[in-house]
């Protein structure tokens, strides 16, 4: 992720956890397209059954654009790491799916996100939990280390996704499943868009258009790719000319060869 990059998404998501923290509302953007989420993208992804299940703050601290945790088959005793994890509400429910013996991860590089995480986790209670702080492209954990990775609308945010899907290769087990949320477009995003830092921290600018997102996990070392359209918005004019797409996207670590993504 450049440094420019990599400074506007912290200093937008620390601020939306310090937000969150004192009772307010997440979204800080000038306008529903360009802020930090947008209602049809982010709106109603956790069912009532899951909203009950984690502190009212980890769900307000959702900035997500689908529900990994619906879309990852988690079983009991299998170990989660999710990339880019804010207030914890995916690694939670994910840690509830994985106990007794299963452990979730949850990695962010942002010190007001993981503080707004560790409290949540305090709130509901679960212990097979551990917040790591840190950066996508650099992942703190083992080879081979690691049965499932999810994502809520996260590697799109990074400006090096080659490294981004290189590290997730490395640290999942052979026959390890990635389940990522992320958003992606067809057709073209215009270059003042990409170059927008408000509209990259906002999930729009770094997304990946479909062709790009599977030859990348391809080149990563990943088998059984599919893309699953969840939500498409139409952008035109002056906001673009193609469609914004929130997507389910799956991969697996295959179970032999090269294990480390190299």
């Amino acid at each position: 992720m450049s440094t420019d990059i990599r400074e506007a998404v912290k200093e937008k998501y620390a601020a939306a956890a310090l937000r969150v923290q004192s009772g307010g509302n997440p979204c800080c953007g000038p306008a529903p397209d360009t802020g930090c989420c947008a209602d049809p993208i982010t709106s109603n992804l956790y069912s009532e059954g899951q909203s009950g299940e984690i502190p009212e703050e980890a769900l307000r601290a959702s900035l997500g654009c689908g529900n990994p945790t619906a879309l990852a088959q988690l079983s009991p005793g299998e170990i989660v790491l999710d990339l880019g994890s804010g207030g914890g509400i995916d690694v939670l429910l994910s840690a509830r799916r994985v106990a007794p013996n299963g452990k979730a991860y949850g990695l962010d590089m942002t010190d007001e996100m993981l503080a707004l995480a560790r409290e949540n986790q305090r709130k509901a209670g679960i212990a097979n939990v551990e917040f790591l702080k840190g950066e996508m492209e650099n992942i703190p954990l083992p080879d081979n280390s690691v049965d499932v990775v999810i994502s809520n609308c996260v590697i799109n945010l990074s400006a090096d996704k080659d490294r981004v899907l290189r590290e997730a290769f490395r640290v999942l087990k052979p026959g390890g499943r990635f389940a990522v949320a992320d958003v992606v477009v067809r057709g073209d995003l215009p270059a003042e868009i990409r170059r927008n830092m408000e509209l990259w921290a906002g999930c729009v600018a770094g997304a990946l258009n479909e062709e790009d997102y599977v030859a990348k996990l391809s080149r990563a070392g990943f088998d059984s790719i599919g893309i699953e359209a969840t939500w498409v918005a139409n952008m035109e004019g002056a906001q673009g000319a193609g469609q914004l797409v929130s997507a389910f996207i799956r991969a697996a670590k295959p179970d032999g060869g090269d294990t480390t993504g190299t």
